[in-house]
Formats: C-alpha cells, sequence, structure tokens
C-alpha cells in the first residue's frame, strides 16, 4: 500500500555512458568551484557500489527528493548520473547508486546545482560520471540477521549484474529483502481516575517476505541523444501478529489474537528520450506504474472460561495507477543563461473495496456498515512551468521558476464529487560562492502539496479499535518556504551542511471532526520550521588517522490552531528530531575497520476526535561492527546491534465524549526486542 511505494519505484534513468547533456554539464560548472573525487579517494572504505562512495563524500547526505512531489516538476534530489536527472517518480536514487559498480565509477564531482541549468536543484548536488570498464561487470550481498524469538534470515540477498556493447548499455538487479521484528512486554489499562483496572502481556512480531526484479536498457549513440527504458516488478507480503494475556482487576482472564496481512504487488515500466532541437534538447518521460494491495485483518478475543467472545475481520484491496507524460525543452542562449520550457500531465487513481464484520458471543461474524469505504478516486493534472538560470557574477548564480498547475479531482461510489483547481508554483534559488570553501544558498518555494488518496475513503484499525473517516473535500495543501543553507569545506577535517528553514502552511492536511466521527481534513493555516545539518569530522590532525565522525541531524517545530479545542498545538505526528552518529576507524595499514552508530528519533502525539495517542523509542538505537575489507576477496561485517536495549513505549489517552471532555481510559506499555545479530558479505565480479 502507500507505505511502500517509495521502496518498489521502478529505475527511467539506465545506467547511460556519458553523453552531449554531461559535457554541457561540465561547461555550465565550469564558472563556479566544486570537488572532483576519484573512487581511490575512498579507497580506505574498500566500496564496493558507487553508492558506497557517496555516503562517504563529507557533509553530503543523499535526498532522492521525488517520493513525495506532485509528478515530476516539483521532483527535486540531489544526485545526478551522467550529468542526468534521475527522472523516476518515485526513483530512489540509493538504489541506483548501488546498481553501479566501483569499477565503473570514472569520477565524483560535488557542485552547486543553481549553476546547472537543472530546475529544481539549489545547494550541494552529486555528479557520478561511469564509463565503460569493457565486459560484464555485477555487484552482489548476503546477510544473515538473528533475534530473539525470531526465527533468523538467510534470505538476504541480492545481485546487479551490468554490461555495455556501444552505444547500448543494459542492467539487471533482483533482490530479496526479507524483514523480521519482534518484541514483548507488559501493557498498563487504567481508568480516569488512575487506577488499574487491567494489565496485559504482549507479545508482537512482524514478518515480512519482499523480493523484487528489475531491468533497464540505455542507447546513447554519437549523435548525442539518449534513450532510456527501464521495468521492475516488486512483491511485499508482511504478516503481522500480537498475543495478548488478559488479566482484568475483576472478572475472567483472558486472551486475544490479532493478526494482519498483506499481498502486494507492484509493476511500473517507464522511458525517456532526450535528443538535440534547434539551438536547445528536447527531453519526453513517461511513466506506467500499477498497483495491487489486498489487506486482511483479524482480532479474536475471549475468556479463558469461554466467555466475552467477540471477533472482528476488516477486509480491503486497493488498486492504484499512476500515468505520467512530461517534456521539457531547454537551452542556453548564451555562456551563463539557461532557459526551460517544460509541459506536464498525469493521471493518479485509487480505487478501494472494503467491508468490515463483527460478531460477539460466539455468532456469525455479520458485516456492519461502513460509509464511505468503497469508493474511487481519480486526479487528472495539468502543469506547464518556465525556468531561467542566470550567472549574476563570478560565484553568484539565480535560478527562478514559475508555473501553473490545473487539476481535477472526481470521487465515485460511496461518495461523488468533482471539483477543479489552479495553483500557482514555482521557486527563485539564489547560489552565493563566498569563498573556496564556504557556499550560502538561499531559496523560496511556493509549493503544490501531495494528495494522499487515502485521506478520501474511510478505514479500520481493528488493532486499537478505532478508525478513520474518509473525506472527499480534501484540497492539496500549498505553501511558501523559505531556505538558506551553508555548505562549508573544512579542509582536512571534512565538511559540514547546514540548512535552516519555514514554513507557512495554507489547507494543510491534519485530523478534523466530520460528522460524528473525525478523519483526514484540511486546516486553513499552519507553520514549521527546522533545521538540518550533516556533518563529516576526520580526526587525522588529532593523531586518530583513519578515524571519522559523520552525523546527520534533523530538528523540527510547528504549530496549528486543534480544530476541535481551538488551542495551538504541533502539527498531528509530526517530527521533533532524527540524528544518527557514527565513529568510524579504519585501522591504517590493515583491512580491518571498526565503528559504532546511534539513531535516536522523537515525534509529536497524534490527535482524533477522542483520543491522543503517542509512542516512541528510547534509549538511542545503537550498534557496534567491525569489518574486513579483504576476506578472501571479499567484504565481510560483523554487527551486534542494539547495544543499549532500546524499547518502545506507548501511551494513549481516550477521553469521553471528545478531548473536550474528561479522560475515561488510559493505556501505557513498554516492549523490549533484546539484541541482534547480523554477518553481512559484499562482493563484485
Amino acid at each position: 500500500m502507500k507505505h511502500r511505494a517509495p521502496m518498489y519505484a521502478s529505475v527511467i534513468l539506465a545506467l547511460a555512458a556519458p553523453n552531449a547533456h554531461a559535457a554541457d554539464l561540465a561547461a555550465a560548472s565550469s564558472t563556479t568551484d566544486k570537488t572532483v573525487y576519484s573512487a581511490q579517494d575512498f579507497a580506505q572504505f574498500a566500496p564496493r557500489t558507487a553508492l558506497d562512495i557517496v555516503q562517504r563524500i563529507p557533509g553530503f547526505s543523499i535526498d532522492s527528493g521525488d517520493s513525495g512531489s506532485r509528478g515530476f516538476g516539483q521532483a527535486t534530489g540531489n544526485v545526478l548520473i551522467n550529468g542526468q536527472r534521475v527522472s523516476g517518480k518515485s526513483n530512489d536514487a540509493e538504489s541506483m547508486l548501488g546498481r553501479i559498480s566501483t569499477q565503473n565509477v570514472d569520477k565524483i564531482e560535488v557542485l552547486d546545482g543553481t549553476a546547472l541549468g537543472i530546475p529544481g536543484l539549489s545547494g550541494q548536488v552529486v555528479n557520478v560520471t561511469t564509463r565503460d570498464s569493457g565486459g560484464v561487470s555485477g555487484t552482489w550481498h548476503w546477510k544473515v540477521r538473528s533475534r530473539e524469538n525470531l526465527r533468523p534470515t538467510f534470505n538476504d540477498f541480492g545481485g546487479t549484474v551490468s554490461g555495455q556493447a556501444g552505444a547500448l548499455s543494459w542492467a539487471l538487479a533482483a533482490e530479496s529483502d526479507p524483514e523480521r521484528g519482534a518484541s514483548a512486554g507488559p501493557e498498563r489499562i487504567t481508568d480516569g481516575a488512575g487506577n488499574v483496572i487491567e494489565t496485559r502481556k504482549e507479545d508482537f512480531t512482524h514478518d515480512v517476505e519482499a523480493g523484487s526484479l528489475a531491468g533497464s536498457l540505455a542507447w546513447s549513440p554519437d549523435n548525442g541523444a539518449v534513450a532510456n527504458l527501464s521495468a521492475k516488478f516488486a512483491a511485499y507480503q508482511p504478516d503481522e501478529k500480537e498475543v495478548s494475556k488478559l488479566f482484568p482487576v475483576s472478572g475472567a482472564v483472558g486472551r486475544r489474537l490479532f493478526q494482519g496481512s498483506e499481498d502486494e504487488t507492484l509493476a511500473e515500466i517507464g522511458a525517456d528520450y532526450e535528443r538535440g532541437f534547434g539551438p536547445g534538447r528536447l527531453k519526453a518521460i513517461a511513466l506506467v506504474r500499477r498497483e495491487d494491495s489486498p489487506t486482511v485483518d483479524h482480532v479474536l478475543r475471549g475468556n479463558l472460561d469461554g466467555t466475552g467472545m467477540s471477533e472482528s475481520v476488516f477486509e480491503q484491496t486497493v488498486e492504484e495507477g499512476e500515468y505520467i507524460l512530461r517534456s521539457e525543452y531547454a537551452w542556453v542562449p548564451s555562456e551563463g543563461r539557461d532557459w526551460q520550457v517544460s509541459l506536464e500531465g498525469a493521471f493518479n487513481f485509487l480505487d478501494a473495496e472494503a467491508a468490515l464484520f463483527r460478531s460477539t458471543g460466539g455468532a456469525p461474524l455479520a458485516e456492519v456498515a461502513l460509509p464511505n469505504a468503497n469508493s474511487r478516486v481519480e486526479e487528472q493534472r495539468g502543469e506547464v512551468s518556465v525556468t531561467h538560470g542566470r550567472l549574476l557574477s563570478p560565484g553568484l548564480n539565480l535560478q527562478v521558476s514559475l508555473g501553473v498547475e490545473m487539476s481535477e479531482l472526481s470521487q465515485s461510489g460511496d461518495a461523488e464529487n468533482l471539483r477543479t483547481f489552479t495553483r500557482p508554483k514555482g521557486f527563485a534559488s539564489l547560489s552565493w560562492q563566498v569563498d573556496p570553501t564556504l557556499q550560502l544558498v538561499t531559496r523560496i518555494d511556493r509549493e503544490v502539496g501531495q494528495l494522499d488518496f487515502f485521506d478520501f475513503i474511510s478505514s479500520v484499525n481493528l488493532n486499537q479499535g478505532n478508525g478513520s473517516e474518509g473525506n472527499s473535500e480534501i484540497v492539496p495543501e500549498q505553501a511558501w518556504k523559505l531556505s538558506i543553507t551553508a555548505e562549508k569545506d573544512l579542509k582536512d577535517w571534512g565538511a559540514a551542511t547546514l540548512t535552516l528553514f519555514g514554513s507557512d502552511i495554507e489547507d494543510i492536511v491534519d485530523r478534523i471532526p466530520i460528522g460524528t466521527g473525525d478523519g483526514p481534513g484540511n486546516i486553513d493555516t499552519a507553520w514549521r520550521v527546522g533545521a538540518d545539518l550533516d556533518a563529516t569530522l576526520k580526526l587525522a590532525k588529532l593523531g586518530l588517522p583513519g578515524t571519522e565522525l559523520t552525523f546527520g541531524g534533523e530538528w523540527r517545530d510547528s504549530r496549528v490552531k486543534d480544530p476541535l479545542t481551538g488551542v495551538e498545538r504541533p502539527i498531528n505526528g509530526s517530527d521533533i528530531y532524527h540524528f544518527t552518529a557514527e565513529l568510524r576507524r579504519d585501522i591504517p595499514k590493515t583491512d580491518w575497520a571498526v565503528g559504532v552508530y546511534l539513531e535516536s528519533y522523537n515525534g509529536n502525539p497524534e490527535y482524533t476526535l477522542n483520543e491522543r495517542f503517542h509512542s516512541g523509542s528510547q534509549p538511542p538505537f545503537s550498534y557496534a561492527y567491525v569489518e574486513h575489507k579483504d576476506l578472501m576477496g571479499l567484504t565481510g561485517k560483523l554487527v551486534v546491534a542494539n547495544l543499549l536495549d532500546q524499547h518502545d513505549w506507548l501511551r494513549r489517552d481516550i477521553y469521553e465524549p471528545n478531548r473536550l471532555g474528561a479522560i475515561v481510559r488510559s493505556e501505557s506499555r513498554t516492549r523490549h526486542f533484546g539484541p541482534i545479530f547480523t554477518f553481512e558479505l559484499n562482493g563484485t565480479f
């Protein structure tokens, strides 16, 4: 379903050889400073793929950028391959880079995106240039994972193989990516006065089998044209199970069983073609994606003495589709100036069928009315934009984009609705190379948010015992966003990138009362501010050669007026902070490396009509590893995770008749999941 789409998006831009556009990129970037690396510059990490290299660039963090955008027009990202932006709607830059063997990497450039004449790019951008090393090459990996209360995984593996014959290059990829998760612990239920009314012992497992097959072709003839064709098929099959032993203060001891399953399949095919036309270059992009996601949730509850039996089943089948056609024409009338005109059309749909069944006292299951759960949502959208880039002075680049989006939203089935919208959009970005070690980028965006079609239909969460009303009146949110980024090259000490931003949001999608219940809906205004930091600190000058500390952090704050209470609160379920830190030491004159890693996250509560729900994990997740970079020609890595014994926690308050009233029931729990052991092998051929 919707939460898996970014993982399984197909690759439209294949691994093409350097082309005419790459030459244009080199010419465009000659007016601004850039840093050029070779694969050998990262030899201490023994990289196997281009992804291994890019992940080690000081002060840089990969942003795929496309997964939450509307069509291709607002796609950003910060990774280019052979001078071209990845064209996929929700294409994963990490997957793309992971298919390029290190031996096929010619060079890696870090440069100013504003100066490249590619709409949407600003700040640090990485361009990976590939080369034909001759013959067929590939990469592979295999991982074994073990943890408490779960069967180990031996089928976590994948491989890529690619080759080139003249102007034609190709790539194939296969992946098996299972997931295993488990946690167990106590839960306490209290009444409004804080008195314990029930305790529970709970055991939760998450078991997933997932896999994908992908292939791509790229054609780069001598005339400067570029053509790409790709396809991907993926399957994702999660099974979740929660077993609860119930011990009420008064009444019979009971048991509760929750089971949830999904059988998702996704198919996607994409193509693009670019060639010289008149004074510029013309590019066409097409994408077709289809996804099928049947799910079944089941709850069974009863007392050990045979009383209090109840059963609930929620079944839902969702079909999703996306069709995009985009054309772009770009030209450079003079040095330091560029233009692009783009036209895009898209059709998206979601078709959902759902049913809820309940029974009590051992009676047969009977269907329960579920309004607005069987519905089809469609959007037809068109967009036109003009983008201009200009070198104002040496080291000072400006890029401006103006556009307009027209869309028609319709819903049929349980709810009937038809609406049309016209939305302005665009951005302006100014990049200033203050000195060879410092670059500042200021950007203002007029954004149109991506609609989630699941918000239009009703759904039920059997495990929590609540639901969400579908809302056929939702409109896309809009925002003015202002950001400033500072990119600092610390030379032998590393590098750092800091971004500060603020957003003034209109029609934000949050939780609102709907009829006698609640669900997603628009609130007039909201704001969000934040800061992002990516930094690499090399410690050789402190007498620790081969040692570096990398840090990635995000902080957010936001406010919106609660539509029920009228009191300002954070945006529903929004992030507060997320950080990662890794200390790695590649032991000089050996093939050994050791390291430790920390990760921590905290988010705001979720609010519904009559609930406040807050969950998280503490202390930070942690692991330590030892790596050998020449284990009979392979890279071997042993990881011991959850060293600090992280546990999950939850607090849920239920109010009567809603959050304007008093708390009548509270649930709080803590679940531990123990240590995790992983051994991984990586190789190339």
